[in-house]
Formats: C-alpha cells, sequence, structure tokens
C-alpha cells in the first residue's frame, strides 16, 4: 500500500471514552493504559500529539488495519 492510501486509513483522534479503545490506543502506542489517558489529557487527542508525548512514532512502522 501506498504511504498516502495508509496515511488515509490511520485514525484522525485518540478516542478514549471506551475501555476497548483505551486498550487499543495502549497496544497501538506499546505503553500502559494510564500513560495514554494522561497523554490525552496533556495534549488532547490528536494521534501525532499523543505518540509525541508518549516518545513514540506516528504513525509508526507498520500501519494497524
Amino acid at each position: 500500500m501506498a504511504d498516502n492510501q495508509s496515511a488515509a486509513l490511520e485514525p484522525k483522534a485518540v478516542n478514549i471514552g471506551e475501555p476497548w479503545e483505551r486498550a487499543y490506543w495502549a497496544r497501538r502506542f506499546m505503553v500502559p493504559v494510564e500513560a495514554v489517558q494522561a497523554a490525552v489529557d496533556a495534549v488532547g487527542n490528536d494521534p501525532a500529539a499523543v505518540a509525541a508525548h508518549l516518545g513514540r512514532d506516528w504513525p509508526g512502522h507498520e500501519p494497524i488495519v
């Protein structure tokens, strides 16, 4: 898949309203759920900002589809 196509499939926001969403983002960023919650509280729900706050790359090496 081309880079622009895979970028279009990436989530546009870090939604943490449901337990399964928090679990998804914790796995995605490879951090505890609490770290995702703290990052969203600190910088908002933009995935790139959350990743930067957590010291992770966005979108990372492999897109999750």
